[in-house]
């Protein structure tokens, strides 16, 4: 701690990414990045990018990035905003949508750098727990009385599990005075977005990623969908903080991404595919797995400690991510799917470490 500090940021306690390992031949499991490579047009568009115009600034606005993303949802490009990440995004949201004087809606076990962001601004949380089966309470949240908005993962994460289309609708009709937030980074993976849903609720605000589904986590691309208003209130935070959040290679790239559709569902369709037989193989082994919409599940073996069984992993070269905090989830791991032969070799790994009564 300096003296230097702003007073702000001596009582700030950052987010923790996930493990990024600086040695290689290890099986990453901790991070819930895409396993396979981008698509091969992503890759050519980049290399077409990187020319002579790198001297030259981005599009600020991010134009036809914008338009892309806007047919892809069906909606306009004014219904767009686009930023480094959906991280980014998101912190622009808290600031231009969620900051008020009431407080602002929370499940209590979800994304954890959602109150890292309200402690940044300071906006006071509330944090409404998940149910026994971890699943979030709509009624809950109408029951709560006026807030400064509501903010939420779906899927769930790191839990996995997806909240129906129609319980996210209810949510918006018992809660107009506020905006609430869809993060919807996994959805891709087996839930039902609330894109659908913008025209017919001026409070709702879909937050998206390429992280994921597109793998381009290393070119750090996400962003928001509402109505016009919102994303208005959203380009005058972003203007007054970075005129040009993303790169000539991240638009390329991105732009791309969103136009091979061909690679997308080939994608998914093997990643899903190694979600199922995982959790098969975990429930032969003795774990409980929550059902999962996302490219993770979260599981836990009953009567083994999970900070011991991911410490017995690291030992043979697999990181998964285990969260002390909470406590509710501390029995947990939380296992990125990853290809084929990284699943298997999971399995395996697991097996012996069972077998040898490690964790116990």
């Amino acid at each position: 701690m300096s003296r230097y500090w702003s007073e702000s940021v001596q009582g700030l306690q950052p987010y923790v990414p996930g493990e990024q390992p600086r040695i290689g031949g290890l099986i990453k499991l901790n991070t819930n990045e895409c396993p396979y490579a981008p698509s091969l047009r992503v890759l050519q568009a980049i290399r077409e990018a990187a020319g002579e115009d790198l001297r030259l600034y981005p599009d600020p606005d991010c134009s036809q990035l914008r338009q892309v993303i806007a047919q892809h949802h069906r909606l306009q490009p004014e219904q767009v905003f686009v930023g480094n990440g959906s991280d980014e995004v998101l912190a622009h949201v808290f600031m231009a949508l969620l900051r008020h004087p009431r407080e602002l809606l929370l499940p209590d076990i979800s994304y954890s750098f959602y109150p890292v962001y309200a402690a940044l601004y300071g906006i006071a949380t509330r944090m409404l727990p998940l149910d026994g089966e971890f699943r979030l309470r709509v009624q809950d949240y109408l029951d709560a009385g006026p807030n400064a908005g509501i903010v939420f993962a779906n899927p769930n994460a790191p839990t996995g599990i997806a909240l129906p289309l129609h319980d996210i609708e209810r949510l918006l009709q018992g809660n107009r005075e506020s905006v609430v937030v869809v993060d919807e980074a996994y959805v891709d993976f087996g839930a039902q977005s609330a894109v659908t849903l913008i025209d017919r609720h001026p409070q709702l605000l879909v937050v998206r990623t390429l992280s994921k589904a597109r793998a381009l986590a290393g070119l750090r691309v996400g962003y928001a969908l509402g109505q016009a208003d919102l994303i208005e209130g959203l380009n005058r935070v972003k203007n007054s903080f970075n005129s040009y959040p993303l790169d000539r290679l991240a638009l390329a790239g991105a732009t791309a991404a969103l136009q091979d559709d061909t690679w997308l569902a080939h994608t998914l369709s093997r990643i899903v595919g190694s979600r199922e037989q995982l959790c098969a193989q975990l429930l032969e082994l003795g774990f409980e797995v929550l059902p999962s919409a996302a490219n993770f599940v979260f599981a836990r073996h009953p009567g083994r400690d999970a900070q011991a069984l991911a410490a017995a992993l690291r030992e043979r070269r697999i990181l998964v991510r285990h969260f002390q905090r909470p406590q509710r989830i501390a029995e947990f791991l939380r296992i990125t799917i990853g290809t084929e032969a990284q699943c298997a070799a999971l399995v395996e790994a697991l097996r012996q470490i069972l077998q040898a009564g490690l964790g116990e």
